[in-house]
Parts: structure tokens; C-alpha cells; sequence
């Protein structure tokens, strides 16, 4: 936000991008479990756990469980239609909904630490390993990513391919979300492992194990994704490029891309 803020007085090229696209920010979610130094919000309840979605397959404990707050991951009432989530979830969706119903194409970027020692953007589905409605435009996109920025850091992959949870609230969101509105929630799951493995100590910090304490491990995390947030800028206001390809060759070629997805529809 700070980065936008200070090139948008002088900057013509992003001010012509404001012209075509529009950028939401939504700092943080959960403010209880901010204050309280901890995953849930103030019911007990696991935010990312909490919508009205059940996997056939979610794994063992991180996969979300509904006998009791005082357990990790909990989900709360699984039967809970929309209206009945969480306020804190509800709250999201109703934006995302709001986003979506007057744009032609919405990217989402759901920014985690605390999986992993490889910084990863994933996509839906969290439920399963089955392919979501517009995979080949998640493999356009991957394509015109590894084009523009060879070099770039990212393990781009489907979330269940690491596991599968019940009620993701990405995976709510796009199969509410009409296919031709061209929504796409993507998650930056930061390589956190690392911060832990390079400061063991970190794992008694009060702010939680995956989050760089570290002055300098911060301004790393801050400024090492600028050029992704800069190329999705882009690409958003130039949608029709991968929004626009080819369903069955960039379908096909996600499949082979990805085989943990399966081939079926």
C-alpha cells in the first residue's frame, strides 16, 4: 500500500493502469486472534476453515475439525449456511461478492506465512484434487508469469496438492462466483520454514513461530514480492491475455502441468 501510495503522485504508467483497474486492500482479517496472539478469532473458530464446504478427503487435523474449539482448526457449525458464518468470514465474502459483481475480471491474493521453506502461490481447490472450472486460465496465467519473470521464486501449484481442508472460503467463493465474472483467488504461502530453521528462538516468540521477527528477515519478506505484485497489476489490467486463452489446449497442458488434478471434469 505504502509502495503504491508513493509512486501514484508521479508515476504515468500506473496512473493510466488506475484508469482500468481497481486495487482493494483488506490488511486483516482477524483482529482478535491478532490481539489474542493466535490462529482463531474470538469464538475459537479458524477463519479459513469456516465456510459451508465439505471435502470429501481433508486431511488429518489441518483439514479442519468441528468437535471443539479447543482444538486446532476448528470450523465451527459445518452445516452453517453463508449468512451463519463467522462475521469475520462473512465479512470477506460479502466484499469479494461486492468485487466481483461489478468487475470483469477479479484476482485475489491471500497473503499466508507458516507452510513450507519456498515461497508457493496456490489456487483452488482446497476441497479436493479435482480441477476447478478455470484451470486453463490459472495455466495462462502461470505461462505468462514464467515468461515475464524467468527467474521468479514461486512454486505456482493447486493447494491440495499439500492437503485438502473443509470450508476454504476460496473454494466457496469460486464456485458461488458466475464463471464468466473471470474470478481468481490466489494464496502467496511464504517459505516461513525458513525464518524458524535460521532462528530457532522464534519458535517461543510471542508473534508465533512463522513470522519473520527478524528486522532484516522483514524488509525482505516486505519488498521480495513487489515484482509479483507488480506483474499481477499488470496483468490484471490486461486480462483478456490469459482470462481470453484457449480452454482446451491450456486445460490439457494444466493437466500435464499438474497431474496431482486429475484429468476429470
Amino acid at each position: 500500500m505504502n509502495h503504491l501510495e508513493a509512486r501514484i503522485p508521479w508515476d504515468e504508467l500506473l496512473q493510466e493502469a488506475f484508469k482500468k483497474i481497481r486495487i482493494s486492500f483488506l490488511p486483516l482479517m482477524n483482529p482478535v486472534g491478532m490481539f489474542r496472539f493466535r490462529r482463531a478469532n474470538g469464538n475459537g473458530v479458524d477463519l479459513m476453515r469456516n465456510a459451508p464446504i465439505q471435502s470429501a478427503s481433508a486431511s488429518f487435523g489441518v483439514g479442519g475439525q468441528a468437535f471443539s474449539p479447543a482444538l486446532p482448526w476448528y470450523r465451527g457449525n459445518p452445516t452453517l449456511t453463508h449468512e451463519g458464518m463467522e462475521a469475520e468470514a462473512k465479512a470477506l465474502i460479502d466484499w469479494v461478492l461486492e468485487e466481483t459483481s461489478r468487475s470483469s475480471c477479479v484476482l485475489a491474493l491471500d497473503l499466508h506465512s507458516g507452510f513450507g521453506s519456498q515461497d508457493q502461490l496456490w489456487f483452488p481447490y482446497a476441497k479436493s484434487k479435482e480441477p476447478f472450472e478455470r484451470i486453463h486460465q490459472v495455466h495462462a496465467l502461470w505461462q505468462l508469469l514464467d515468461r515475464v519473470m524467468p527467474n521468479h521464486v514461486y512454486r505456482f501449484e493447486p493447494q491440495a496438492k499439500h492437503y485438502t481442508t473443509h470450508g476454504d472460503l476460496w473454494d466457496y467463493l469460486v464456485e458461488k462466483i458466475a464463471p464468466e465474472r473471470n474470478f481468481l483467488p490466489l494464496t502467496l504461502e511464504m517459505g516461513s520454514w525458513n525464518w524458524v530453521r535460521k532462528n530457532p528462538l522464534q519458535l517461543f516468540s510471542l508473534l508465533g513461530p512463522f513470522n519473520p521477527v527478524k528486522p532484516h528477515r522483514m524488509k525482505r519478506a516486505m519488498r521480495r514480492h513487489l515484482p509479483l505484485l507488480d506483474f499481477l497489476i499488470h496483468s490484471t489490467a490486461s486480462h483478456a491475455v490469459w482470462t481470453g486463452a484457449d480452454r482446451e489446449s491450456h486445460r490439457n497442458a494444466a493437466f500435464q502441468k499438474w497431474p496431482s488434478i486429475g484429468s476429470s471434469s
